[in-house]
């Protein structure tokens, strides 16, 4: 059957690998999962949405491909009750430091204090409301609503309409089902595979629409034959298998697949996200995942499976993983044709630097006048550098998509 049909049922059909057991954190991590500096990154990103809106009655943050809701829960603890938010050293997670975007403050306690001077004449303004008693946490997953998932936080099945606030999908689009061509003599034909083996075979030529979108965006006159592009850059930082260092793609084991450059065809991508934006009423669409851009497609393709904490061959039976690179900039132009605005599209690396995640080294003075917190920033520190290294996670693209708002108050600075 054609790829796409078999990643739709080897993922998502009745007993696939995201719709039965334990989640996807069993078998491997994303940013998510790797470090609490993430959650805390997406946090002060959420307080720069508020802001931005104006601190609207109602802040949606929509996490798309939720996998068990393991952001969202972090927001919600982070975001605390009564208004106060959750400041991270309370967990030990991240020491506390002042005005650090990793310790959260409400978008009221940001605001500069009056100054000094006569009494103004008319009432003063009055502060926001604080976000805790504004956000609305909504999960979007193919899977149950876990047990244990905290009760402020919704559960769907399919993205909602009107957001107002924040839409973040975290290697959502890497597990869009797609499907597969190979060049030969004769043009662009689609590859068949055998769900139970992955075995392949060359199928029809591609139709119209595809064969289109292949022009565009992935000419075999560009594609790489080593698979890296000319510069590498994102497309090897393929995700990392639970309790491994892996990072690329080994196909060790995998079916010998036809011979010719390889292609994923990426529209089915372009379409989910042009539909998600479409869902933003006013706020940010933010895509954070691990692809590759028009100069530097691999020529022998990426798809690819994970299992247990490894890298294993992309065998659609449901057993495993399946995942293939996103054509990152395709998404973006998808996305930017909807929402009618200027998109933004950096590494994580560099994202997350300007969210205050850097990965820096603690002073060493730290250590002599607080052994305990120098300890905790150090690991803190550890974990934000797997987060920012760019043979890693820190190669991940952030596509960052305005709706309704000045793009600038979101750019990486």
């Amino acid at each position: 059957m054609p790829w796409r049909a078999a990643m739709d049922r080897a993922l998502y059909g009745p007993g696939g690998f995201f719709v039965s057991g334990s989640g996807p954190a069993d078998h491997f991590r994303t940013s998510v999962h790797a470090s609490p500096a993430f959650a805390a990154a997406l946090l002060r990103l959420v307080e720069q949405v508020d802001a931005a809106l104006g601190h609207p009655a109602v802040l949606s943050v929509v996490d798309v491909g939720a996998g068990r809701g393991e952001l969202l829960r972090a927001l919600s603890a982070a975001l605390g009750v009564a208004g106060e938010p959750a400041r991270s050293g309370r967990s030990g997670l991240i020491p506390p430091r002042t005005g650090s975007p990793a310790t959260p403050t409400s978008p009221a306690a940001a605001r500069p204090s009056p100054s000094p001077g006569p009494p103004s004449a008319g009432p003063a303004p009055s502060a926001p409301v604080p976000l805790a008693h504004r956000v609305r946490l909504t999960a979007v997953e193919k899977a149950p609503r876990p047990a244990a998932l905290p009760a402020d936080i919704e559960w769907l099945d399919g993205i909602p309409d009107g957001i107002t606030g924040l839409l973040v999908a975290t290697e959502w689009l890497d597990n869009v089902p797609l499907d597969v061509a190979v060049h030969t003599a004769g043009g662009w034909r689609y590859l068949l595979v055998d769900p139970a083996t992955g075995a392949e075979t060359v199928g029809d030529p591609v139709d119209p629409a595809d064969a289109d979108w292949l022009a565009r965006w992935w000419p075999a006159s560009v594609a790489g034959a080593d698979g890296t592009g000319p510069t590498g850059s994102g497309c090897r930082a393929a995700r990392p298998a639970a309790g491994s260092g892996l990072t690329a793609r080994s196909g060790s084991g995998a079916p010998e697949p036809p011979t010719g450059i390889r292609a994923e065809i990426g529209r089915t991508r372009d379409d989910a996200w042009a539909a998600a934006v479409g869902n933003l009423d006013r706020g940010l669409a933010l895509a954070v995942d691990y692809g590759h851009l028009r100069d530097g497609r691999p020529g022998t393709g990426t798809l690819t499976g994970y299992r247990g904490g490894r890298q294993v061959p992309p065998v659609p039976d449901g057993s495993c993983d399946v995942t293939a690179h996103v054509a990152v900039d395709s998404v973006a132009s998808a996305g930017e044709r909807v929402a009618g605005c200027a998109y933004d599209l950096v590494s994580q690396r560099e994202a997350l630097r300007a969210l205050g995640a850097d990965g820096g080294r603690p002073p060493l003075s730290l250590a002599a006048t607080d052994p305990a917190g120098y300890v905790r920033a150090l690991a803190a520190a550890s974990a934000a550098a797997e987060l920012t290294d760019p043979a890693g996670l820190g190669g991940h693209w952030w596509l960052r998509q305005p709706v309704g708002v000045d793009p600038e108050r979101f750019m990486a600075r």
